[in-house]
């Protein structure tokens, strides 16, 4: 027994520093590099901090581009999704909930044409991004309350329509915060 206890001491002092001090600090420094400097990458309008690129954020007016629900309220402290099932009753009636406002604020649109993102949240609970059919259910809603052009919504969710990842990986992504900063500078 002696002769394995000091080893397994000098491998567990080892793999503490290891674990706990040298690679904590790696990626603090790692993260530096990344835009924002590991803070997050924060969105500015005016000089004015808007949000943050890629955490959701709830947008309830009508006159703006609604994103994904959220399982969390959009809190980043506490990133999760949802832990009920499709088929659990409570699940169930608040995907309801959420199709009956949807179709109360967005007259004209069926329960079928409805993305299943707008009213289911994401893993996350913080998904920033709508795919373009997302976005472009809401235009006729948003063109009658902001007195813009169907057509001229339209190209704007086409301008700010992201392809996938190096072409290949990935859907077509909309940043609602970026559509909706970019809508509110339409005139």
């Amino acid at each position: 027994m002696k002769t394995h206890l000091a080893p397994a001491l000098r491998l567990t002092l080892v793999m503490l520093v290891l674990l706990a001090v040298i690679y904590p600090l790696l990626v603090a420094a790692v993260s530096r590099l990344a835009p924002g400097g590991g803070q997050g990458e924060t969105v500015s309008v005016n000089g004015k901090v808007v949000g943050y690129a890629r955490i959701g954020q709830a947008f309830t007016e009508d006159r703006y581009f609604n994103g994904r629900p959220s399982a969390v309220d959009y809190n980043a402290a506490g990133s999760a999704g949802s832990n009920k099932g499709p088929s659990n009753p409570d699940y169930l009636k608040t995907v309801q909930a959420r199709i009956d406002t949807f179709l109360v604020h967005n007259p004209g649109v069926q329960k079928a044409d409805i993305p299943a993102e707008l009213v289911t949240a994401s893993g996350s609970g913080l998904d920033p991004d709508l795919s373009p059919a997302a976005a472009k259910i809401q235009v006729a809603r948003i063109a009658k309350i902001r007195g813009i052009s169907a057509s001229r919504l339209n190209q704007l969710v086409d301008e700010h329509t992201d392809g996938p990842l190096l072409g290949l990986f990935g859907p077509q992504k909309v940043n609602v915060l970026a559509l909706n900063i970019a809508l509110a500078e339409v005139k």
